[in-house]
């Protein structure tokens, strides 16, 4: 067959799905993307996109439909870019999740593992208790609700089935609000504008709510209005608050908040604990599904009698401070100094007194721990995306615990560390991958690592450096197709040495020597922040991230 071109049709058989849950199929070799297919689909398609080793294809029409599908029940998906399977049943979802972490972990890291079946919620609508929704004027009315992927270009959805139902009368409150007083929305690319975001919170196990506003300012006008108007709409309001960004950025919260009314705050009951949250605390999205991975995680770290338990990433200390009651001693490290504050709050909240966090990196809390002469039982990773750099994992490995226990939401870069820590003297016992995100490709993962002498056998494992590049082994793309990729999207050139440096802040690793300078005095030039930004996204398109 000829090369394919953009603009041509061809008949696909889909028979699998991407990380970012497009479908994936094959002609003559050549994958083939397609967004919305679903594995076991027949498909008519036309090549939106054509390059030398991938092409990504839109769907004309299903010739036969995958036993997989079910109608959509969202009138905004796919357009809104935030939920990717509301085209097949759950049973579907959470087969493509569970056999995503045993791929990762078989072809990344190149390891046998034990991968328990997932646990599925009870609910896979309404689940979330956090939104946040950007926001824009759109023939004179104030639109609230999520970008179209690869995009900011906000779809309007005040109703989105992901959120809790009275989220819907908060934003209906704050848009009548901001009409009635012409309130301006925030222009991204004039930097104009005073309204970014409506930011809601739910705590589900006490009910209440908290609407932060994000503006491009120091104060909102006729703020006492809508104040009011809010506590009259719900009376589950427990507090509002005025959050200050004036930087042209991409994050959502500015580093300071304004109380309108209430305390700041909300609080939430997790695994027995309550947690106070303020607009900044880390709290996982979903109330009932966190519970069963910390109940899970915890008995992967208390096994065999752990009397210390160390809590790297420990943000405001949730994962910890559930299991405390069971220990001796839990030290939580944390990077962020608000955070190590929230963590140490909590636990006077709960009357935990065998607590102690430490604000420092891995390698510090160490350095603290041998000067005192302790060693921890158990450490928890629960890192960023991105996994965890090589110096940590060695750190953690010279502490010797007995257990590692890493809760991960990206299957790739836990298959990558996994692999890196069999290398460390650990040997990964079982993984239990649980759908904390339900409708979207993402699936978090608790895993159990032992140090080899408590394994009854083991192997040594070779780990191939290009393979733990991937995040998707048929979506590798090279550095000419991330520049193309880049140019056409944003109108701008990066260079290799940008785009290497990006894979490295992301934990993708390369060869030894690839774009090192060829001094040791030479300094190589960073990455400006629009491009980082850039070469982000494209990775993200291409399944690396």
């Amino acid at each position: 067959m000829e090369k394919l071109k953009k603009n041509d049709v061809i008949r696909l058989a889909v028979t699998g799905v991407t990380s970012e849950g497009s479908g994936v199929g094959h002609l003559d070799g050549l994958a083939v993307f397609v967004p919305g297919a679903a594995a076991g689909d027949v498909a008519e398609c036309v090549i939106i996109k054509a390059k030398a080793n991938y092409a990504v294809g839109k769907i004309l029409k299903l010739i036969t439909p995958s036993e997989d599908r079910t109608p959509s029940d969202c009138s905004v998906f796919p357009r809104c870019g935030g939920c990717v399977f509301r085209h097949i049943s759950y049973e579907a979802e959470l087969r493509y999740k569970e056999q995503r972490v045993k791929d990762a972990f078989e072809r990344i890291g190149h390891l046998n593992v034990n991968v328990q079946p997932i646990t599925g919620g009870e609910r896979y609508n309404h689940y979330r208790n956090k939104a946040q929704y950007p926001v824009t004027t759109q023939s004179g009315r104030l639109v609230a609700g999520f970008y179209a992927p690869y995009s900011h270009r906000v779809i309007g959805c005040r109703n989105c089935l992901l959120q809790p139902p009275e989220f819907e009368g908060i934003l209906k409150t704050a848009a009548r609000w901001a009409e009635k007083y012409k309130i301006p929305t925030y222009d991204e690319h004039t930097q104009k504008g005073l309204l970014r975001h409506i930011y809601l919170r739910k705590a589900f196990a006490t009910g209440e709510i908290m609407v932060c506003l994000v503006v491009n300012g120091e104060k909102l006008f006729k703020a006492k209005e809508l104040t009011n108007a809010l506590l009259k709409e719900n009376a589950n309001i427990k507090t509002v608050l005025v959050n200050r960004n004036t930087e042209d950025t991409n994050v959502i919260l500015g580093k300071a908040s304004d109380v309108l009314h209430g305390p700041g705050y909300i609080e939430d009951v997790l695994c027995g604990k309550r947690f106070r949250i303020s607009p900044l605390s880390f709290y996982q999205v979903n109330h009932d599904q966190v519970e069963r991975l910390y109940e899970k995680a915890a008995a992967f770290a208390l096994k065999n009698g752990a009397k210390t338990v160390m809590d790297l990433y420990c943000g405001a200390g949730t994962i910890g401070l559930t299991m405390a009651d069971k220990i001796d001693k839990l030290i939580g490290v944390e990077i962020v100094p608000e955070a190590v504050e929230d963590a140490k709050v909590n636990a006077k909240l709960n009357g935990v007194k065998n607590a102690e966090f430490l604000c420092a990196d891995a390698a510090k809390a160490a350095e603290i721990l041998r000067e005192r002469g302790e060693t921890p039982d158990a450490v928890i990773l629960d890192p960023p995306r991105k996994g965890c750099d090589e110096a940590l994992l060695r750190t953690v490995a010279q502490m010797s615990p007995e257990r590692i226990v890493y809760v991960s939401c990206d299957p790739a870069t836990l298959a990558r560390d996994c692999a890196a820590l069999t290398g460390l003297g650990y040997h990964v016992k079982e993984a239990a991958p649980f759908d904390l995100f339900p409708r979207t490709a993402h699936v978090e993962t608790v895993c159990l690592l032992s140090k080899l002498h408590e394994a009854k056998h083991h192997i040594n494992v070779k780990v191939d450096m290009d393979e733990l590049d991937l995040t998707s082994s048929e979506a590798k793309a090279t550095y000419k197709e991330i520049e193309e990729w880049v140019q056409e999207k944003y109108g701008f050139h990066v260079t290799n040495l940008n785009i290497a440096q990006v894979k490295q802040k992301h934990g993708i690793i390369e060869r030894e020597n690839y774009n090192k300078p060829k001094s040791e005095n030479s300094r190589q030039p960073g990455c400006p922040e629009e491009k980082v930004k850039a070469i982000e996204d494209a990775l993200r398109h291409f399944q690396m991230i």
